[in-house]
């Protein structure tokens, strides 16, 4: 009898339901006394329902009769108690994110009971409490379909007049913690994925259409903080900053992707709202005038900031109107962005305008009474020159032709924002082909296919048009989209565009482009990444086939300056097959030959926006090196090798002839019969420590790799093909002319000199067997903790007699050559080609005082 007393109930049967419904039914007031048994009462509510709702009806059944969801308002009526909120809350959303029937869902919605909880009063300075509400609030969005919604708004004549979910919800859209921010976006694009016509009309009309310019606001604020960060990581750059960065980059670029998914949703005036607002809270009074040439004390934000932000605008918010807005931009002047202007154009007072005079000096134009210095062309042929900028009293200086500025004469980052944005816009599909023609940057092939869609319908065109120098005055150079958009401009922003050249044909401003990239190619103040990229630019814009080539593209090629670039890199490459890594240089070169073809033929600059923000030239170890150093040689050897390999494959390309997959070079050589390394028995395989060779020609040495710890040594100097070896060998004692290798280092860069005190003693430097930043596995990314970089040996070895000191230093200085001279004649068919110099057979030797230069010894013997 008494176990049947004692006997528990079932935790999971309507009978727990029950009991636990009549319990919280005689709760009056909350308090500190009964507060945790309100609690847990409210838990085992929800599991029950839950669990009711996947295996037995009766459990909804019993909620719904009695009615337990007013039983929650109620309790939470009548507690002040923050822990009764939490746990209210979590409960509901529990039940709410876990019930699966339609019919459960449908009275969860059915009545005010969800309205109350999300417009009730919260104490929202609990940190926590904000996060469980927040989460209530996603949850309830999870199950809105055309069906619920209606089931949480209030309509009047068939509009939408209260809907307290999204209303609420968006009152923290901009809150400073990532996590809601992230809550509420969710939650609307629930809201706009729904597809209700009157919710998507109520969303879209005051008040609520604030929170599009809000949050365009807010994005305004990260892109100022993002700025101020970029500007102080170019003075002082270190990893904190750059992650600090990388960080804000990822923020912001989520925010786009946010309004691009928006957008997705499909309702016309959202998009409409989000285009207005992009344009006239971030465009055009933040981006586009920063792009002016001079530094102007107003402007808030950085040109590369600004570009940077642009690219990232264009590829992920897919609004047309937008894109071709922001291209149309492009043909006006800066000035015409910047707000509060009362000067005139052309004798009267326009939104935006400025007046300008002509001075004495060609380069400078008067602007509001203020001397602005214009940065010249440093093309002779279709770039704009300043004489152009300034004609009949109006500013012609567009944005446009301060893109082109940059790649002519900016800054590697300045080359690099601008080569992006245009980029981004030739692979922007949501522009009109139309556009691009006019801003010069239509890839050949589309050309081809504008002429023949053209012939295809009855115009007059010619094929020869696609290139021609010369000016037309056919009003059908810019097509009527453009004027569209540059009315636009006028009408709905009042920018005003008077710098357009009427009849300016598009070949004019295609080749300007040209132009602007083949001065690019000729400069050497630029990062071989950046003039790759201005490679990929140039390749998308020249046809594909020697066929689709005509005599003006070969002039590009015939310019003496592009001529004379192509040399110095030549001259280059060949001053490095006798520098420091002679030996890896036709490794490097095969290497960043196919990763320079794939960057040309790649669909896309491989390279991502955010590296516009950050140096180019950031150092690859923690160290400040010498100059001298073998790590900053072979950095500068992979610079040399890659500006010659884009200059090279761009010869063969405006030659109109397919790039080979490998450079054309000679293969090794086979080992002389009368050479060291064949006297001394090796193989092609090279030196390996601890294996026996013929000491033939070796010196007899001493050197102490430890202080007081002589070591006696015969040094011998050997040279297999493209690779050599300084080796110190142990003389075996019952086997004479013959010894074991105990040390081996690389023969480039040893730099053999003779101590100026002690002819007897020779310093050499032992730089590393190989560069680390050639393995891809140890390649230094942005934000990543850098290495510290080897450091070079030194040795001295002391000789018997001034004799044998200046034998060892003959012989090593002749096997460099030897060396030299084979990575030469393995470039020579590289290097003969149409339009190169002529590669000797072999270099002389250097000059006889070589061996009195100054050296300061590490090891004294």
């Amino acid at each position: 009898m008494w176990s049947s007393f004692w006997r528990s109930r079932d935790r999971f049967s309507l009978d727990e339901l029950r009991y636990l419904t009549d319990q919280l039914q005689k709760v009056q007031i909350v308090n500190n006394v009964n507060k945790n048994f309100v609690i847990e009462t409210l838990r085992s509510i929800s599991e029950l329902i839950t669990y009711g709702d996947q295996h037995d009806s009766n459990y909804f059944d019993f909620f719904m009769e009695r009615q337990v969801m007013g039983e929650f308002v109620r309790i939470l009526k009548v507690s002040r108690i923050v822990s009764i909120s939490l746990q209210l809350l979590q409960t509901t959303s529990i039940m709410i994110q876990n019930l699966k029937s339609e019919r459960a869902i449908h009275y969860m919605f059915s009545n005010e009971h969800i309205n109350f909880l999300i417009t009730y009063t919260f104490d929202f300075r609990n940190e926590e409490l904000l996060s469980y509400y927040i989460s209530f609030l996603r949850a309830i969005s999870g199950k809105l379909d055309k069906n619920t919604i209606s089931l949480l708004v209030k309509t009047q004549n068939e509009e939408v007049v209260s809907f307290p979910l999204y209303v609420e919800a968006i009152r923290f859209a901009s809150h400073e913690e990532s996590m809601i921010r992230t809550a509420v976006r969710a939650l609307t694009l629930n809201v706009y994925h729904v597809g209700d016509e009157s919710v998507n009309r109520f969303v879209a009309k005051a008040p609520h259409a604030d929170y599009f310019s809000n949050l365009l606001t807010f994005f305004q604020k990260q892109c100022l903080y993002l700025n101020g960060m970029v500007s102080e990581t170019l003075k002082n750059l270190d990893s904190d900053t750059t992650t600090a960065i990388l960080n804000v980059v990822d923020e912001i670029e989520d925010n786009l992707y946010y309004i691009s998914d928006v957008i997705s949703a499909g309702i016309p005036e959202v998009g409409r709202l989000i285009t207005v607002n992009i344009l006239q809270l971030l465009i055009f009074p933040l981006l586009l005038p920063s792009l002016q040439l001079d530094a102007v004390d107003d402007i808030q934000i950085g040109a590369i900031t600004s570009l940077y932000l642009l690219c990232c605008i264009l590829r992920i918010v897919k609004i047309k109107d937008l894109a071709n807005t922001i291209a149309a931009s492009l043909f006006c002047p800066p000035e015409a962005f910047v707000p509060d202007s009362e000067t005139k154009l052309n004798g009267h007072a326009p939104d935006h305008g400025y007046e300008i005079q002509q001075t004495e000096n060609k380069n400078v134009i008067e602007v509001d009474g203020c001397s602005k210095k214009i940065l010249p062309s440093l093309s002779s042929s279709s770039l704009v020159h300043p004489e152009d900028i300034i004609s009949k009293g109006v500013s012609r200086l567009t944005l446009r032709d301060a893109l082109l500025s940059y790649i002519t004469a900016g800054d590697d980052l300045q080359v690099l924002s601008s080569l992006s944005i245009l980029a981004t816009l030739l692979q922007t599909k949501e522009l009109d082909e139309t556009m691009l023609d006019a801003l010069g940057i239509l890839p050949q092939r589309k050309q081809h296919k504008k002429l023949l869609q053209q012939a295809l319908v009855g115009e007059d065109l010619r094929e020869d048009q696609l290139f021609s120098s010369g000016r037309s005055f056919i009003r059908d150079g810019f097509s009527c989209e453009l004027d569209g958009y540059l009315q636009n401009l006028k009408e709905q922003y009042g920018v005003a565009c008077s710098s357009l050249e009427v009849g300016t044909s598009p070949s004019v401003h295609r080749f300007q482009v040209l132009d602007a990239l083949v001065s690019l190619f000729c400069r050497s103040n630029i990062s071989p990444e950046t003039l790759w990229d201005g490679g990929w630019l140039l390749r998308q814009l020249l046809p594909y086939s020697e066929s689709g080539f005509n005599n003006q593209h070969l002039e590009l090629l015939r310019t003496s300056r592009t001529q004379d670039s192509y040399k110095n890199s030549t001259y280059a490459l060949l001053e490095e097959a006798r520098g420091t890594w002679p030996d890896l240089l036709v490794t490097v070169l095969r290497d960043e030959w196919k990763r320079c073809k794939r960057a040309m033929e790649a669909p896309s600059p491989r390279k991502e926006l955010k590296c516009m923000l950050l140096p180019l030239d950031k150092p690859s170890f923690d160290d400040v090196l010498p100059n001298k150093s073998s790590f900053v040689a072979g950095e500068r050897m992979c610079k040399v090798v890659k500006v010659f390999v884009l200059l090279h494959q761009l010869q063969i390309f405006f030659l109109g002839r397919a790039l080979p997959e490998q450079p054309p070079t000679c293969p090794p050589s086979d080992i002389p019969e009368n050479s060291r390394a064949r006297n001394a028995a090796l193989d092609v395989s090279g030196p390996k420590l601890g294996s026996e060779l013929r000491l033939v020609d070796a010196v007899p040495c001493r050197i102490a790799f430890e202080r007081g710890k002589e070591r006696h040594f015969c040094v011998l100097a050997i040279s297999v093909g493209a690779s050599g070896w300084i080796l110190l060998a142990e003389e075996l004692p019952l086997k004479k002319h013959y010894g074991i290798i105990r040390v081996v280092a690389p023969l480039a860069s040893s730099d053999p000199t003779i101590d100026q005190k002690y002819s007897r003693w020779l310093h050499l430097r032992i730089r590393p067997s190989t560069l680390p930043f050639l393995d891809p596995a140890k390649l230094i990314t942005h934000g990543k903790a850098k290495t510290k970089a080897p450091v070079d040996g030194r040795w001295t070895l002391s000789f018997m007699d001034d004799e044998s000191c200046k034998s060892a230093l003959s012989m090593i200085l002749e096997e460099i050559d030897l060396q030299s001279n084979e990575v030469k004649k393995r470039l020579k068919p590289l290097l003969n080609h149409e339009g190169a110099i002529d590669v000797p057979d072999a270099s002389p030797h250097p000059p006889d005082d070589a061996s009195s230069s100054n050296a300061t010894p590490s090891n004294s013997l």
